[in-house]
């Protein structure tokens, strides 16, 4: 039987009187006009004699609509649900309502708190990491070698295969591309020394940067959280155990050792791309090892690998962090892994930037 509400003026006061099943379907379809028809004035009796069936639902608009009414005719099965819906909604009330109206004012200060809060939230993460990182030098007992020794072979061993492959490639493509301009002026000996200076410099550190951004930094976030989602970062705390010190401090020198060694071995394999397409060109290895000896110095290398480590860091920091401030919800994890990668390589290509300007400030 279909379920009917109605409210009705009497002469002791309003009455509501329920009919047929009223389930969750039957209460959102009355749900609007039960509660408008009931706003004027309190109902004082609630009339359930012809009621047949009762769900929480149901319930919840009964007494939504008729809080402190009399209940009378209530049949043996619709009594206890309404009362036991009753002990729910006094023991936690329904939040209230939430305002869609559209502040434009209240949106930007509330997006400019939460936009203050991260960066606090940032800084003191890496005056944390900093100080763990001061404290494990006093104290190197402090450092787990053996999860540093597993993520080294995670973040660097692991990585060569797609590094070199990747390194090659570009090699190649740089090569190609620097050659067809250079060949109208007959300088295509001068490719190597192009490709050469734009790997150690630049393409070498950034590349191997966003290899590992995209394959460690994700793998960081995901791994940590995790065990932040299953609480297990929580767990430790509870333990006594600094989570930073023992989840963070491997990973953040692990990531920083790797990448020197990872843009070198892309700048190694790019050379060697360039050198098979300079080989097709009819240029022997003799003529382009003298051109990278002539043009390519050991500060070239020495900057780009400081740039390396310096990114290592940075990837490290912000997928371990992106990890331990992960959500609650099913969608935590793959978001902290998109944070990290996305974080990742913006903050890689800003310090690049800076890297630049300084480094032709300085004159290096």
């Amino acid at each position: 039987m279909t379920a009917e509400v109605a409210v009705s003026d009497e002469a002791g006061g309003k009455v509501l009187r329920a009919s047929g099943r009223l389930d969750v379907a039957a209460a959102a379809r009355a749900w609007t006009a039960t509660i408008r028809a009931a706003a004027d004035a309190p109902v004082v009796v609630l009339d359930l004699s012809d009621l047949e069936a009762l769900d929480s639902a149901g319930a919840v608009l009964l007494l939504t609509a008729a809080p402190d009414a009399k209940v009378e005719g209530a049949a043996p099965q619709i009594a206890p649900v309404l009362e036991r819906t009753r002990a729910a909604l006094a023991a936690a009330p329904p939040a209230p309502p939430v305002s869609r109206r559209f502040l434009p004012i209240t949106a930007v200060g509330r997006a400019t708190v939460q936009r203050l809060r991260g960066a606090l939230a940032r800084v003191a993460f890496l005056g944390e990491s900093v100080v763990i990182v001061l404290r494990t030098l006093r104290h190197p007992r402090l450092l787990r070698w053996a999860d540093l020794m597993r993520h080294l072979d995670e973040v660097g061993t692991r990585a060569f295969g797609l590094t070199a492959l990747l390194g090659f490639l570009i090699g190649v493509i740089l090569a190609f591309q620097s050659a067809i301009p250079l060949r109208r002026f007959g300088a295509e000996i001068f490719v190597p020394n192009l490709v050469g200076i734009a790997l150690l410099r630049e393409l070498g550190p950034l590349l191997a940067g966003v290899v590992l951004a995209g394959r460690t930094g994700s793998a960081f976030a995901a791994e940590l959280g995790t065990m932040t989602v299953n609480e297990e970062v929580d767990a430790l705390r509870v333990m006594g155990i600094d989570p930073a010190s023992m989840l963070v401090l491997p990973r953040l020198i692990a990531a920083t050792l790797a990448m020197p060694v990872l843009a070198m071995l892309m700048s190694l394999a790019g050379l060697a791309g360039m050198t098979v397409i300079m080989a097709g060109f009819g240029f022997p290895w003799a003529a382009v090892s003298v051109q990278l000896q002539q043009w390519l110095t050991l500060q070239d290398l020495a900057g780009g690998l400081f740039k390396a480590g310096c990114f290592g860091a940075v990837i490290a920091g912000i997928g371990c962090r992106a990890g331990l401030t992960a959500g609650r919800g099913p969608r935590a994890v793959g978001d902290a892994a998109t944070a990290a990668v996305v974080g990742g390589i913006v903050a890689i290509v800003v310090m690049d930037g800076i890297f630049a300007v300084l480094f032709y400030r300085l004159g290096i």
